[in-house]
């Protein structure tokens, strides 16, 4: 292995990238493997093979043609996990249509801005999903759905909507059904699916996804084919994904890990996707892998935490488990290991990535020491390539943090309609600056140290809360630990470490305190110590830090003007 000698890798590949549209690779993969399972729905009693989900999308996309939608219009879905999520995914793709993925934790104002930001032509909704009332927000935003025909919406404040199509089998005022689009189709779109398959180009946008930024409206990540197809690929690659492999998708389809590296990842390999609930719940989770023998399973590290520590997990039997990957989030090196040890997933992997990078650039390999499983994010995805770079955007050694920044053929084509988001994100030489800190080492494997933005800077000693995280978790009481950074009058910024222990246990603060005096430097102590329950989440599971730190100011009395 060729030793680095500063931080910069490409990720030179005999393997070459695919050349098609997601519909003609779709098509490919049914053509092979037609009757192997495909999609399996155990909440909906169903198991389709590629044959029966290939007569599903096409009956759907010659469908959204009958409505008199365009390839290039925008067509969002607003819903949990299902099979018509999986359907429009396929079917919006062959019709040269935009996915706009909406999350299902969305209320009000972010619908209407979503929609209106892209210019959403038709949107395919669930009725409902746990506390959301989707069809009562919609008529809340549009109360002109009421008096409308389905497909000829005019309102105020969605301008630019046109059609409305439920899924279910109940039928609403305004709104189509799914099924019955599916019905509509006739001979001639059909022959148009066939044509649009000779002229849709790889580099065409076929998805939007709105990032869950901390501050600010999101932003439409903009998404072509060769973008997301080529990642999945990839992704399921690293874990040596073949037709015979079965694999359990909690995590939601609206994001990347879902349906790029979830669902593209299948269909690139003959796989079947299994879906084990709506909403992620360990319990299901757990069912789906044991009754449908999964091979795979993917999740961010507290859906595993949670699977792990659910109190019937001893009786489930998941030796079928080989591989499947953890992202989204760091990864505890303990709970890797208990992923290994009591899941059998001996071959799991470790992703990074961000949904405006399609979003996988880093990966472990199955082949990878568990030493490297552990405690790296892996080496440089195929035909990637990244850098790391300091302040000044100059490369530095291995070993030392900076910026890690992404070139290749997963970066976006831009923020939607937003032209100066874009530049700042992507520079004139077609990096993507991440606001990652990374580091490299010799041999080219990453490791995350924090966001820019979350590193602590105490009394000038540059704190990262990843490192004071991981050695907290090996406290025998403590389940998980997020660290912040709060102001300070003294130091500028002082550590706050919200705890959540292990069922049944107890512990103080002072006592945690205790544990790290003389194991860690004294500045890294966290000075602020709140035990909790839980974490504020966003629905992917991410920790949302900065609302812990705006309740930390509020419950401390701090302000953030004294911040150095």
């Amino acid at each position: 292995m060729t030793k680095i000698t500063r931080s910069y890798v490409h990720g030179a590949s005999p393997v070459p990238l695919l050349g098609d549209t997601i519909g003609v690779h779709f098509d490919k993969a049914v053509a092979r493997w037609p009757d192997r399972d495909a999609l399996v729905v155990p909440h909906q009693n169903i198991g389709w093979s590629y044959a029966e989900l290939s007569r599903r999308v096409d009956a759907l996309a010659g469908g959204l043609l009958a409505l008199g939608l365009e390839p290039g219009d925008r067509v969002g879905i607003w819903s949990p996990n299902n099979a018509e999520w999986c359907v429009t995914q396929f079917a919006t793709a062959k019709a040269g249509m935009i996915l706009v993925n909406i999350n299902p934790a969305y209320r009000l104002s972010e619908l209407d801005y979503a929609l209106n930001k892209v210019g959403c032509k038709a949107l395919i909704t669930a009725g409902s999903f746990k506390s959301s009332d989707y069809v009562g927000m919609l008529r809340e935003l549009a109360p002109e759905i009421d008096r409308s025909a389905p497909g000829r919406l005019e309102a105020k404040r969605l301008p630019q909507l046109r059609a409305l199509i439920r899924i279910g089998a109940e039928t609403t005022r305004g709104f189509f059904r799914f099924e019955d689009v599916m019905a509509s189709g006739r001979d001639r779109h059909a022959t148009r699916l066939a044509d649009l398959a000779k002229t849709l180009q790889f580099d065409d946008a076929i998805n939007i996804q709105f990032t869950s930024g901390t501050t600010g409206a999101p932003k439409g990540a903009t998404l072509t084919h060769h973008n997301i197809l080529n990642n999945g690929y990839f992704v399921a690659e690293a874990m040596r994904f073949t037709e015979a492999d079965r694999l359990c998708i909690p995590v939601p389809l609206y994001h990347c890990f879902g349906m790029v590296m979830g669902n593209l990842g299948c269909i690139t390999h003959g796989a079947a996707m299994v879906y084990p609930g709506e909403g992620f719940e360990p319990l299901a989770v757990l069912e789906a892998v044991e009754a449908e023998r999964c091979t795979a399973l993917y999740g961010v590290p507290t859906m595993f935490i949670a699977e792990l520590n659910h109190s019937d997990f001893v009786r489930f039997d998941l030796s079928s488990l080989r591989t499947g990957c953890m992202a989204g989030a760091p990864c505890p090196i303990e709970v890797m290991r208990r992923c290994i040890d009591d899941m059998h997933m001996r071959d799991v992997t470790i992703a990074y990535g961000m949904t405006e990078t399609s979003p996988v650039s880093f990966q472990t390999s199955t082949k990878d020491s568990l030493e490297r499983k552990v405690s790296t994010i892996g080496r440089v995805h195929p035909h990637v390539e990244v850098k790391i770079v300091d302040t000044d955007g100059r490369i530095v050694p291995p070993g030392v943090p900076g910026e890690l920044c992404t070139r290749g053929y997963s970066v976006m084509l831009g923020y939607w309609d937003d032209a100066e988001k874009t530049a700042d994100a992507v520079d004139q030489a077609g990096w993507m600056h991440t606001g990652d800190l990374a580091t490299l080492d010799e041999d080219g494997y990453g490791n995350i140290v924090g966001r820019l933005k979350d590193m602590v800077i105490r009394g000038g000693e540059n704190v990262y809360p990843r490192e004071i995280e991981e050695f907290l978790f090996r406290h025998p009481k403590i389940e998980s630990v997020q660290v912040i950074g709060v102001p300070d009058p003294k130091y500028g910024e002082e550590l706050c470490a919200w705890v959540k222990l292990k069922p049944g246990e107890t512990e103080t603060p002072e006592a945690i305190q205790a544990f790290c005096r003389n194991q860690i430097a004294h500045y890294k102590i966290p000075r602020y110590i709140r035990l909790v329950d839980a974490f504020p989440m966003t629905v992917t599971g991410k920790v949302q830090k900065f609302v812990m730190r705006e309740q930390m100011i509020r419950e401390l009395g701090l302000t953030i003007e004294t911040t150095a």
